[in-house]
């Protein structure tokens, strides 16, 4: 079992400052196996991570750059994987991503599984290649059947494992996993956890990505109004539960979205007897 964390490419002098404290204490406190950056929609923050990503790999630390193809050229794709071969980075994270506001045409990449294939032909096994993995479906997808088997011909393309999106059902990853490894998708699945620490801003995330909020946890969130610490007591109680019956069932890892904060993480696996320290 492995943990590993994402954060996204700060925006300010003082949010890399954030940054760079929130990763000393996880690198030393949880000591993930990678951390993955984050990729705007069509690249728009191609720099950001690029740079993040550099900063993580020089400090000694495993990292995984997302690399969203959508709107983007063969030749901008293979220069990015160049960049990141020069710098001895091992692990990419391939998705498909999102159109930019305005962009109305999707470049010669439409899939991600055309990704994984463009990166095994160009790099051969350089790479450890994580895609996306949607439990709970994806929410552009046309029905939950032909999302596991889109996620199984990425898997097939050249993909080592993947990630999840973020959801509260432990049922709907079991599901997923199951379903996938039948159409002959048998790589891990590292299962992607939300920490709950503003139940606003987490309705906002999850009516925009397609993640399911049970119904019980979302008036539960509601009924505690701006009562910031009863939320986060709450919502430490829900993610440690979940993580615990995942890893009990034998999920091989979590991957948790930090949103460049190490506190709720760390009192998750602090919870879990997962800290180095405890």
């Amino acid at each position: 079992m492995e943990l590993s964390v994402e954060f996204f490419p700060p925006k300010t002098p003082e949010g890399e400052k954030k940054l760079h404290l929130v990763r000393e204490r996880l690198s030393e406190t949880l000591k993930p196996a990678f951390y993955s950056v984050t990729f705007g929609a069509g690249g728009s923050t191609q720099s950001g991570t690029l740079k993040v990503a550099s900063e993580i790999h020089a400090a000694g630390a495993a990292v995984a750059p997302h690399l969203s193809c959508v709107g983007s050229s063969r030749d901008s794709v293979r220069q990015i994987l160049q960049q990141y071969k020069d710098l001895g980075v091992k692990r990419i994270v391939a998705l498909r991503g999102d159109l930019p506001s305005g962009m109305g045409q999707y470049g010669e990449f439409h899939h991600a599984n055309e990704l994984v294939e463009f990166i095994r032909a160009e790099t051969g096994d350089w790479f450890h290649i994580d895609v996306a993995a949607y439990p709970e479906t994806h929410p552009q997808a046309k029905s939950p059947a032909s999302d596991v088997k889109f996620f199984a011909q990425k898997m097939k393309a050249g993909a080592n494992s993947a990630v999840t999106q973020y959801f509260y059902n432990s049922d709907a990853y079991f599901r997923f996993v199951d379903e996938a490894y039948h159409l002959g998708a048998g790589q891990p699945v590292i299962a992607g956890i939300m920490p709950i620490t503003n139940s606003t801003q987490l309705l906002r995330f999850s009516d925009a990505c397609g993640a399911e909020i049970p119904r019980w946890i979302r008036l539960r969130l509601q009924s505690y109004g701006d009562d910031i610490a009863s939320i986060r007591a709450f919502g430490e109680e829900v993610v440690t539960d979940l993580c615990d019956q995942l890893l009990t069932a034998g999920a091989p890892g979590l991957h948790f979205y930090s949103l460049n904060q190490a506190d709720p993480i760390l009192a998750i696996a602090d919870n879990l007897d997962l800290t180095k320290n405890s």
